[in-house]
């Protein structure tokens, strides 16, 4: 590289703060959903949580149980499988009005999906200018100020990949109980310790704690149970990486509306059961994460 190739800093009278254009926001320590029961799911990008999330905002539904879901994610993909289609975020929602949320009714951002569940897309904020905590506060914001969670059972938030900044964890506030999504993998395990140690950082100012593990798209689960029995976890729930769940999301349907196998009727079941056990209430987990370096010698093989 010569000399001429060197990057140059900007002189002071053309620079600007970093982050300046952000919609980050200091979020209300006051905001609170009520009486609903509140789970958040995290969990290794791609592991599965979009699918879980909409089975299970279904089983809930199921049970007779007012679902609503929020998708954390700017891709805005969290609930397609119950509505069928990608529906508008409420950050485009709000665009539109100039972020006058006054002006805007219920059906602006929440749409109806299978068996009733209400959907939510928050989505996020443009690509390296804001806060994803900004855009789950706003939405909980709005949907306190047109009533949307006085007749809510349950709601389910489908988090963002294994980020865990300040901004996505930001639906542990909310929530009674966070849900970790793993596969019997080194990568997803990974994720997981990381994601625990968020949770166990937020549980010392709000009321969030650690709901259980569920083993995804995983015939085994030995690698999984060896972390939870070293970490005080427990599995709470077991998905087998079955076909007939790939072909649900080309169906863009939950896997209530897929034709019946056998296979497919004890994912079912499963989620059925984890729905209940959850309405009923799972026991608080008081686990510790594995420092970085401990845990990479942990998994694996002898």
């Amino acid at each position: 590289m010569t000399t001429l190739d060197l990057p140059r800093a900007l002189p002071a009278s053309r620079r600007r703060p970093d982050g300046e254009g952000s919609v980050q926001v200091e979020m209300d320590p006051t905001l609170r959903i009520g009486r609903a029961k509140v789970f958040a799911v995290y969990g290794k990008g791609g592991i599965g949580k979009s699918t879980t999330s909409s089975n299970l905002s279904a089983a809930f539904s199921k049970l007779g149980k007012r679902v609503l879901q929020i998708g954390c994610d700017p891709k805005h993909d969290s609930t397609f499988t119950l509505t069928k289609r990608l529906v508008p975020t409420v950050i485009d929602v709000l665009e539109t009005v100039d972020f006058h949320t006054e002006e805007l009714r219920p059906e602006d951002y929440v749409y109806e999906g299978y068996n009733g569940v209400m959907c939510v897309e928050a989505g996020g904020p443009p690509a390296g200018t804001g806060c994803g905590g900004y855009v789950v506060g706003q939405t909980v914001k709005l949907l306190k100020e047109h009533h949307l969670l006085e007749d809510t059972d349950v709601v389910i938030f489908d988090v963002l990949g294994d980020v865990v900044c300040g901004g996505f964890a930001a639906p542990l506030q909310h929530a009674e109980r966070a849900l970790i999504v793993t596969a019997n993998d080194f990568d997803s395990i990974f994720a997981m310790n990381r994601i625990l140690a968020a949770i166990k950082a937020k549980s010392k100012n709000y009321d969030v704690r650690l709901g259980g593990v569920i083993a995804n798209r995983s015939k085994d689960t030995d690698q999984i149970d060896r972390f939870n029995d070293a970490c005080g976890l427990e599995r709470v729930a077991h998905f087998p990486d079955l076909d007939v769940i790939r072909r649900s999301r080309l169906k863009k349907s939950t896997l209530f509306e897929m034709e019946s196998s056998p296979e497919l009727d004890k994912v079912l079941d499963e989620y059925m059961r984890l729905a209940a056990s959850l309405w009923v209430g799972t026991r608080e987990l008081k686990a510790e994460p594995m420092k970085d370096r401990d845990i990479f010698d942990f998994l694996g093989f002898e």
